[in-house]
C-alpha cells in the first residue's frame, strides 16, 4: 500500500468544505454491488475526445450498449488544463460522473472523501484481471479499499547514447545494470571525453535516496537525513566535481534530463518508450545511437485509471461499464491507438505481443515490450503528494552540497527541517 506524505493542497480542503469534511470510507461506498445493468450513467474522459480516440470510445459505448440493452452510457470529455479543479467542483457539487478517468492522484483526494466506490468489496474477482502493480495506485494509507481499476500504465526505461559510451570505451552491449555500475560508468565517460557528455543528468532526489533502500518518511514526517542518505549524496557530489554531470542540471531552469540528452548535452535519460518519438522530432541525427535498457532499481510507475462514483444511482451499471471498458480486449485496443502505453489488464502484460505488433517503429516496439517487462515491479511515486515547494528546496539544499558549498548531511538536515515545518 502507498503512503501518502502530506496534505493534498488547497483544492482538496475546498472540497471537504463543501461536502462536511474529510475522512476514510463509509458504509454508503463498500460491500458487494449487486443489480440490473440498467438505467443511465456518465462516463468521463480527460482530454481524449478527438479524431485518433473518438472512434474507439464510441464502439465500446455501442458494444456495451448492445450487450445490455436496458443500458445507456453518455460520454463526455473535459479538457485537458483545469481537470482536478472540474473533477474536486463535481464532486462538491454531487455532479461527479458515474464511470471516471482519474490519475491516482485524484483518485487518493476522492476517495479519501468517500466519494469513489471500493471496487475490492464491490466486486473482488474482478481484481485479478488487472497488473497488480498497476491496482497498487489505487491503494492509499489511511483508507482499505482499492479506488480504481487501472487502464492504461506507463514507466521509464534507461536511455543511452552509444557512440559516447564508445567514446569511452564502454561497450553498448554491456550497459550499466545498477548504481555502482553506473557511477564507474560516468566516471570513466568523464574521464574519457573530458566531461563533454556528461552520463549523469539529473541531480539526486528523495526517490534516488528511497530507491537506495533509505527511509524518507516513517508514518509521520520526513527521515531522510540519515548519514547513509548524506553518503549518497556524496557519490553525486563527487560525480560533479568530475565533471560526470553537467552544470546545467542544478539551475532553476533546468530543461529537464531527456529534453538535456536530445539537446546533445547528456548521453543518458530516463523516459517513457515514446522517447523514441521524441527523438525523432528534436534530435534525429540521434536515432541510431539510441538504446534502451531497463531500469535496475524500481521503475516508476505513472498510472491513469477508471474510478467508480460511489453516488451513483447506476450502481451495477456503472461497475459493469467501469470493467468492460477495462477488459484486456478493449485496453488492448485502446494503447494499439496510444503507442508507447501499457494496458493494465494482466493477460496483455503477460503476452505484450497483443498489442505491440502494430507500432512501425522497431525501437518503439522493443522499448514497449521491455517496459512491460517489468511493469510487476513498478510501484508509483511513493511521494505523490510531496509538494512542489519541498520538491524545490531540496533541489536548491542539493544543488549547494553537489557544488561544495554545504555538506551533503547539513542539505538534509535543512531539508527535513523545512518539509517537517511545512506539514
Amino acid at each position: 500500500m502507498r503512503k501518502t506524505l502530506a496534505a493534498i493542497g488547497a483544492a482538496a480542503l475546498l472540497l471537504a468544505g463543501c461536502t462536511g469534511g474529510g475522512g476514510g470510507s463509509s458504509e454508503s461506498n463498500s460491500g458487494p454491488v449487486e443489480g440490473d445493468v440498467a438505467g443511465e450513467i456518465t462516463f468521463q474522459t480527460w482530454s481524449l475526445k478527438n479524431e485518433k480516440f473518438t472512434p474507439f470510445f464510441e464502439q465500446v459505448i455501442a458494444d456495451f450498449e448492445a450487450e445490455h440493452p436496458d443500458a445507456k452510457v453518455k460520454w463526455i470529455d473535459q479538457p485537458g488544463d483545469g481537470y482536478e479543479e472540474k473533477i474536486l467542483q463535481q464532486a462538491g457539487s454531487g455532479e461527479l460522473p458515474d464511470v471516471v478517468n482519474l490519475p491516482d492522484s485524484f483518485a487518493y483526494q476522492l476517495a479519501k472523501l468517500g466519494k469513489l466506490q471500493d471496487l475490492a468489496s464491490a466486486d473482488p474477482d474482478a481484481l485479478d484481471n488487472y497488473v497488480q502493480s498497476g491496482l497498487e495506485g489505487y491503494t492509499f494509507d489511511g483508507l482499505d479499499g482499492t479506488w480504481g481499476y487501472p487502464w492504461y500504465l506507463g514507466t521509464d526505461l534507461n536511455w543511452w547514447n552509444t557512440e559516447i559510451l564508445e567514446e569511452a570505451g564502454l561497450d553498448p552491449d554491456n550497459l550499466p545494470a545498477s548504481d555502482e555500475e553506473f557511477f564507474d560508468a560516468a566516471m570513466q565517460v568523464a574521464e574519457k571525453t573530458g566531461g563533454k557528455t556528461p552520463l549523469v543528468s539529473a541531480m539526486p532526489d528523495i526517490v534516488t535516496l528511497e530507491d537506495a533502500g533509505i527511509e524518507v518518511w516513517d508514518g509521520e514526517q520526513f527521515t531522510f537525513n540519515t548519514d547513509e542518505a548524506a553518503d549518497v549524496i556524496d557519490k553525486y557530489a563527487e560525480l560533479y566535481q568530475a565533471g560526470a554531470m553537467p552544470a546545467e542540471a542544478l539551475n532553476n531552469d533546468y530543461a529537464g534530463n531527456s529534453t538535456m540528452f536530445t539537446q546533445g548535452k547528456v548521453g543518458y535519460t530516463t523516459s517513457t518508450p515514446s522517447f523514441v518519438t521524441q527523438v525523432d522530432n528534436d534530435a534525429p541525427n540521434l536515432k541510431d545511437t539510441l538504446k534502451a535498457s531497463q531500469r535496475w532499481n524500481t521503475p516508476p510507475m505513472f498510472v491513469q485509471g477508471i474510478s467508480v462514483a460511489s453516488e451513483s444511482k447506476n450502481l451495477s451499471t456503472a461497475m459493469a461499464f467501469a470493467q468492460f471498458i477495462t477488459n484486456n480486449d478493449n485496453q488492448v485496443e485502446f494503447v494499439k491507438l496510444a503507442q508507447g502505453f501499457i494496458p493494465g489488464s494482466a493477460e496483455a502484460n503477460a503476452d505484450p505481443s497483443q498489442f505491440t505488433g502494430v507500432i512501425e517503429d522497431p525501437l518503439m516496439a522493443e522499448a514497449v515490450e521491455m517496459a512491460t517487462g517489468q511493469m510487476e515491479r513498478a510501484k508509483n511515486n511513493t511521494i505523490m503528494t510531496y509538494t512542489d515547494d519541498m520538491k524545490q528546496y531540496f533541489g536548491q539544499q542539493i544543488a549547494l552540497a553537489l557544488k561544495g558549498d554545504i555538506t551533503s548531511k547539513e542539505a538534509l538536515d535543512k531539508t527535513v527541517e523545512y518539509c517537517n515545518n511545512a506539514l
